[in-house]
């Protein structure tokens, strides 16, 4: 550092690092404080979530049985796989912009355009699997009813295999209609009527001798050892919901007052509605992220088609978009540990 004072030209030069004291430019320092604060802002909003994991650890929704969709595939249980190949979409688009600001430091314009090509390819198509995921949480896959107190009940076999509402319920000569703007009372909005009413789960449950009702509460233990049932081991090793015996089970669905079909930030057929409302922020603003990240390549992608930073003789833009473009990378890894491993 230098201090001194110039009287004969009346310059002074307090500062002797010049524009680039840490070795980085304006540009690129700047980044690197946008990182630093976005990492705290989503810092806080993981470490929420697993303070509030812990806290409900027991009716915790178990992420073998919420994920379990694959494109293409329906009515085929894939746990986790569809989750791991959009990570591993998203980790490879990484790999190709680091590609891509290699090849701009060697002023390689082709390569350079080739290799951000595929990084927003990757990008676009993780953000649509984020949205098909999103749909497939929503929409649910098997239903369940909650009681008066809360409590989430859902439906299995006598050998523990989650049975979906639609394969028992029966339909009741009833009449339900969803309130819409056209039909409500001083057109008042009403919420979405569920495929099946309360009466007909619990009269298809009645006519189904072979069915049990499985709450949300986990056991960390073998449930096989606690109970008669043959219990499918197939969601995981150590983690199993209680199931209730056929007379503890009627016992239970007697005071059932709402259907659950998919998630929601009201409910929650998988579990604890504080996952759904997490999952819905974090992955949510983490694709918007990636969705802003996918919106900045495509800009950066055209100015180096028309030759921008070859003229400038400097891919320096290629590289700070890098740095943003890792970053949202290595989120999703957190996201995805917290998420759908731990």
């Amino acid at each position: 550092m230098e201090a001194t004072v110039s009287t004969a030209n009346n310059e002074e030069k307090t500062w002797g690092g010049g524009n680039e004291p840490i070795g980085a430019s304006y540009g690129k320092l700047m980044m690197w404080f946008f990182i630093l604060s976005d990492a705290l802002t989503f810092s806080g909003f993981l470490a929420a979530y697993g303070f509030s994991r812990c806290k409900f650890i027991d009716n915790w929704p178990l992420a073998d049985e919420v994920f379990t969709h694959f494109p293409f595939m329906h009515g085929v249980s894939a746990p986790m796989y569809y989750v791991a190949l959009m990570t591993f979409i998203l980790i490879f688009s990484s790999v190709t912009m680091v590609l891509a600001v290699d090849a701009g430091h060697h002023l390689n314009k082709s390569k350079v355009t080739f290799y951000m090509f595929l990084t927003i390819i990757g990008g676009l198509i993780f953000v649509g699997s984020q949205a098909w995921e999103w749909k497939n949480f929503i929409h649910g896959e098997y239903g369940a009813v909650e009681t008066k107190g809360g409590s989430l009940l859902q439906f299995v076999n006598n050998k523990g295999e989650r049975v979906a509402l639609a394969d028992f319920a029966v339909i009741l000569p009833e009449r339900r209609e969803h309130l819409d703007r056209s039909k409500g009372k001083w057109f008042m909005e009403g919420p979405t009527v569920p495929s099946y009413s309360v009466a007909e789960v619990q009269a298809g449950f009645k006519a189904h001798p072979e069915l049990l009702v499985r709450t949300e509460i986990i056991y960390k233990d073998d449930a096989a050892a606690k109970s008669d049932l043959k219990i499918d081991h197939t969601l995981s090793k150590h983690k199993h919901k209680t199931v209730l015996t056929r007379a503890e089970s009627e016992f239970r669905l007697a005071s059932s007052a709402y259907v659950v079909e998919g998630a929601n930030l009201t409910r929650n057929e998988y579990g604890s509605k504080l996952f759904a409302d997490f999952f819905f922020f974090i992955t949510g603003f983490h694709g918007f992220h990636v969705f802003t990240g996918v919106i900045i390549n495509i800009i950066i992608f055209f100015n180096v088609l028309v030759g921008t930073y070859e003229k400038r003789r400097s891919y320096e833009m290629v590289e700070k978009v890098g740095l943003y473009w890792h970053f949202v990378d290595l989120v999703w890894v957190f996201v995805f540990t917290f998420f759908y491993l731990v």
